[in-house]
């Protein structure tokens, strides 16, 4: 089964400012099961399981059980992922939401099922906006963080406050006063959803806090990211994913690959042949996909990109590259 991830951007976030109000970095990350050099890349992907383990540990080794709608409140999404630049740029609240809806997992992947994360409903004449995230008590500091950033971003540029009350589905914790600090407006816990009434009326205000010039930037490379995000759902995706990092040093066996995924070989073998690919094709054809990467953009020479694919022969390499491309690496 395909374990759902967050952002490393999110993560990196998130454990500095934890280390900012006194927690130990090393402790951290090793209490989460996380590499930090993999957290450079805000783009990185870091397992969600992991994600929750360093919440956690950032709330017990602070102190504070309110750290997340903290952090949700002191860190703008903007600061560590492109959805949050997205919202920023976007025309009004309601385009903003919409971005939120569509890209929304390139922060953190969550079970919702069929349909958008967000909804909005009327009732009783009020416009309710419904988190339909799954179980979501399993994680319930993922509420706090979600709603305390769509609660108070806004108000760098609303006239007045647009969430007006909110219901949760977990229980009221003892970090209730945090909650009033921090959200300012009713709040009822174990509600049977998870949802913030809204002053519809400010649906149609304006935001744009960047130029639409870098809003088109943006959603470019929003949907590249997106686009990649699915393929990594994939077997396929998943082994690539994992043969990149370690293509260079030679062991790249199915058999290390499948300890990786937690699979059997022959489990491996399977799936893959579901997706019409052996073990040995996406190989190749990563390495292919690699080694113009690497000689087209002129970064590296033949036998550092030899290294970096995988082959300890560079000969071994430039009979490969002709296969690929009917040419040899030194004619490019």
């Amino acid at each position: 089964m395909f374990e759902p991830t967050v952002s490393a951007g999110l993560a990196r976030s998130y454990l500095g400012f934890a280390v900012s109000r006194g927690a130990s970095e090393r402790a951290l990350s090793d209490t989460a099961g996380i590499e930090l050099d993999s957290l450079d890349d805000p783009d990185n992907r870091v397992p969600l399981g992991a994600y929750v383990k360093l919440v956690r540990a950032g709330k017990a080794m602070t102190g504070e059980p309110g750290l997340p709608l903290i952090f949700a409140e002191a860190i703008d999404l903007s600061e560590y992922s492109v959805v949050g630049m997205l919202s920023n740029a976007a025309e009004t609240m309601m385009d903003s939401a919409t971005q939120l809806n569509r890209y929304g997992q390139l922060v953190v992947e969550v079970d919702i099922g069929e349909g958008p994360r967000f909804s909005y409903e009327p009732r009783d004449g009020v416009m309710w906006m419904i988190d339909q995230r799954r179980n979501p008590n399993d994680f319930f500091e993922l509420t706090e963080t979600t709603f305390t950033r769509l609660i108070t971003g806004p108000r760098r540029f609303l006239p007045r406050a647009h969430v007006l009350e909110v219901h949760v589905t977990h229980p009221e914790p003892p970090h209730r006063a945090v909650y009033d600090s921090i959200w300012r407006c009713p709040i009822s816990f174990n509600a049977p959803w998870n949802a913030m009434r809204m002053d519809h009326t400010l649906a149609t205000h304006r935001v744009r806090l960047e130029p639409q010039y870098v809003f088109g930037v943006l959603s470019k490379h929003a949907e590249q990211l997106l686009k990649d995000l699915e393929s990594s759902k994939t077997t396929r995706g998943r082994v690539e994913t994992l043969l990149m990092p370690i293509l260079h040093t030679g062991d790249i066996g199915m058999d290390v690959i499948a300890a990786k995924i937690g699979q059997s070989r022959q489990t491996l073998y399977r799936n893959l042949k579901e997706e019409g690919v052996t073990f040995e094709q996406v190989l190749d054809d990563l390495r292919h996909k690699l080694a113009l990467h690497y000689l087209d953009g002129k970064r590296v020479s033949v036998n550092e990109t030899a290294y970096l694919v995988g082959f300890s022969d560079p000969s071994a390499f430039s009979r490969a590259f002709k296969r690929w491309t009917g040419r040899s690496p030194g004619r490019r």
